[in-house]
């Protein structure tokens, strides 16, 4: 079978990170998950940067209109503290906000840690692209994926992207009948 290939933009959002005081562990927690769940071949568009909001905002609007990336995720600069700027980059190059993906980022994290109410996650298009906030801890970010993914690949489907699919024994994606396509 033949699946559609796909390009994913990976944003890793942190001071320190993007100034080599510490390693970045979002990008290879990103990466490494979809390799164990994505069943399409996937290039990966990535970038570190501070938490700088017209950073945040150049990147996304890059990987969305120059790069053609059909999913974006972010990790990081989601919380309370004057710093964290993730949330109003991506409301300020949005589409359309799809406030679905942030209720269920925080109830997802909420089965895991108290302090999820903290975060503001938000879920957005921009043209084809969905763009996701998810949080910076490689263990969150897996959480999140495994919790919110199954409605993903259909919403890419909605906005006119490639097929997505996964590998057995993974995600339960869901797709109305009408949008499956038929077996080979």
């Amino acid at each position: 079978m033949t699946h559609d290939s796909v390009r994913i933009g990976l944003v890793s959002i942190s001071d320190r990170a993007s100034q080599g005081v510490y390693e970045d562990r979002g990008l290879p927690a990103l990466e490494a998950w979809f390799g164990d769940v994505l069943a399409n071949p996937a290039t990966f568009v990535t970038r570190l940067i501070p938490d700088e909001q017209a950073q945040i905002e150049a990147a996304l609007i890059e990987l969305a209109d120059v790069e053609q990336c059909a999913l974006i995720l972010t990790t990081g600069g989601t919380g309370p503290a004057p710093r964290d700027v993730t949330p109003e980059a991506t409301l300020a190059v949005a589409h359309k906000v799809l406030p679905g993906f942030g209720e269920q980022m925080r109830a997802v994290s909420l089965k895991y840690v108290p302090t999820a109410i903290l975060s503001r996650q938000v879920g957005v298009t921009r043209g084809g692209s969905l763009i996701l906030n998810l949080p910076g801890q490689p263990k969150a970010i897996k959480e999140t994926l495994d919790g919110i993914f199954a409605a993903v690949p259909y919403c890419i489907d909605l906005i006119g992207g490639p097929y997505l699919e996964v590998r057995p024994d993974t995600i339960a994606v869901f797709r109305p009948k009408s949008a499956l396509r038929p077996a080979p």
